[in-house]
């Protein structure tokens, strides 16, 4: 199933490279590299730019550790994001594909806001994955690893469906096997938009950073999280806030979404006709 469905951060490649020129951004790290296809595109850029790639993940793609070993501006970290976090220096944006949950994205966002008072940087962050399914509903792939307190019942056989909230047994987007979803959908600490939305408030309530936070409406959704203070936030304000929640693209994701979960329906009708 996943072969036919669009969903990679690579597919938001101009908008991402387009902001990181603006912000002269040189040095980048990633957290989730997969299969690498962002990775190479981000790897390209670095270079040109005299910097460098850092990844971050403990369970890449064989397709992504081939291609690290033949790439110069590529550092891979085998890790998980929150235990490698303060050991990166000097980053200059930061790409988080990673997991996509509530305690996950909320510690991440906390650690790399730490990291550019610490280093002297303004806070540019690109995030995959704020709309549906995972907006309001948090996805685990390895649920042991969220404290008990952060973890809410999970489900790896319910799938996600558009307009209810309950998951569906054995149908609709699912990770047979491979992640599993909060069962509850919405509510405190719930999906990596809540995340995001709760990081905002905190950092500001506490440190006193005044973030921007754009959300583009497509493809799972692209938020772009940026200080401003910086002295190019105006520039990419006006880059990416006219696809701010556009309405266009979010039509245009949710007729994607249903034609998707509708061939999932047909595979899983056909794939019960034959059992």
């Amino acid at each position: 199933m996943a072969n036919l469905l669009i969903h990679s951060m690579s597919e938001f490649s101009d908008i991402i490279i387009d902001c990181l020129t603006l912000a002269d951004a040189r040095n980048i790290v990633e957290i989730g590299a997969e299969f690498g296809g962002m990775s190479q595109v981000l790897a390209d850029f670095a270079g040109k730019q005299g910097g460098r790639l850092t990844s971050i993940d403990p369970a890449p793609k064989a397709q992504f550790l081939s291609w690290v070993g033949t790439s110069p501006h590529v550092t891979h970290v085998n890790g998980l994001s929150l235990d490698v976090l303060p050991e990166q220096k000097d980053a200059d944006a930061w790409v988080i594909d990673g997991d996509h949950n509530y305690y996950t994205v909320f510690h991440e966002l906390k650690g790399i806001d730490a990291l550019c008072r610490r280093d002297d940087r303004p806070f540019l962050a690109f995030l995959h994955d704020v709309s549906w399914p995972s907006a309001r509903r948090d996805m685990y792939y390895a649920p042991e690893q969220i404290p008990a307190e952060w973890r809410h019942e999970y489900d790896y056989e319910g799938g996600a469906v558009l307009d209810t909230n309950a998951l569906i047994p054995g149908r609709g987007f699912r990770g047979c096997g491979s992640f599993a979803f909060a069962r509850q959908h919405g509510g405190p600490r719930n999906g990596v938009l809540t995340a995001v939305e709760d990081a905002i408030v905190h950092l500001r309530e506490t440190e006193g950073r005044d973030l921007v936070f754009a959300h583009v409406p497509a493809v799972f959704g692209l938020g772009i999280l940026f200080d401003t203070a910086a002295p190019w936030a105006e520039a990419v304000a006006q880059r990416v806030l006219p696809l701010h929640q556009n309405q266009l693209l979010a039509t245009l994701e949710e007729n994607r979404l249903r034609n998707y979960l509708q061939v999932i329906d047909f595979q899983d009708d056909m794939a019960a006709r034959a059992a």
